[in-house]
């Protein structure tokens, strides 16, 4: 099964204006973005890559942060639209362009130090996101690194479909539902559900994709879920997805 950019188009093209915040508003930013900007370490003097940018959260953050330079891109003109608006009302820095992350032959190879994909590749299917990473490992310098999260493999099957996050298996199982894309939504704390989409995938697909495009290291891997402070944060928000494996976090150096 495989779904249109077009359609991942319409969906941000349209939810786009619910996006927008400046502080830790929907479930991922709280459970899976915190850790994913930790993971980047020092950015300091860092040129940066932020793949599926949307609408410039995290690009934001790299860029306060101490980053040299934010380039992001994002397939949705909409949220393009808004990480502009917010840099024109606070002027950071950050370079923004629509377009699809598959297809980034403009940029000029061992240009970054640092690429993110924050919840790019469950918008792919597996070829698509082996092109990507193949271009990641052409536009890191060699020692760069290469961070990104997505929805757990087991989210899917662990998790009823109700809030704060769910995706629906339409009774695929974990291995014969590989490459087909599974709806969902995720919510924010105010109650207001966005929708999303995930190509599933299993942890293989990941590794071997990694290996394929080039990368050699061994990546580092966390699989977060919710944690203690955040349960004491807001136990009714969090509460329903404690011990659920949410997102699965991986960080992968260019060595040669």
């Amino acid at each position: 099964m495989r779904e249109p950019p077009s359609t991942v188009q319409a969906i941000y093209d349209k939810s786009a204006p619910s996006w927008v915040r400046h502080e830790p508003t929907i479930l991922s930013d709280f459970t899976a973005r915190p850790p994913t900007l930790d993971f980047c370490g020092n950015v300091t003097g860092k040129r940066v890559l932020d793949l599926g940018c949307g609408e410039g959260y995290c690009a934001r953050q790299l860029k306060e942060r101490g980053a040299a330079s934010v380039f992001g891109i994002d397939i949705s003109p909409e949220m393009i639209e808004r990480a502009q608006i917010q840099e024109r009302q606070s002027p950071l820095g950050i370079q923004y362009q629509a377009g699809s992350a598959t297809d980034l032959k403009a940029l000029k190879t061992e240009s970054f130090d640092l690429a993110v994909a924050v919840f790019l590749f469950n918008y792919l299917s597996i070829d698509e996101m082996l092109c990507v990473m193949q271009e990641v490992h052409r536009l890191l310098i060699v020692g760069g690194d290469f961070i990104f999260v997505v929805p757990h493999p087991m989210l899917a099957f662990t998790h009823r479909q109700s809030a704060p996050f769910y995706f629906d298996s339409e009774s695929q199982g974990y291995f014969s539902g590989r490459d087909h894309a599974f709806s969902g939504k995720i919510w924010r704390r105010d109650g207001i559900a966005l929708d999303v989409r995930s190509f599933h995938k299993v942890f293989s697909d990941y590794l071997t994709a990694l290996k394929t495009a080039g990368f050699t290291a061994m990546p580092e891997l966390q699989e977060l879920t919710v944690t203690p402070e955040l349960l004491e944060l807001d136990s009714s928000f969090f509460e329903p997805v404690v011990d659920i494996p949410l997102h699965l976090l991986m960080r992968v150096t260019r060595s040669s």
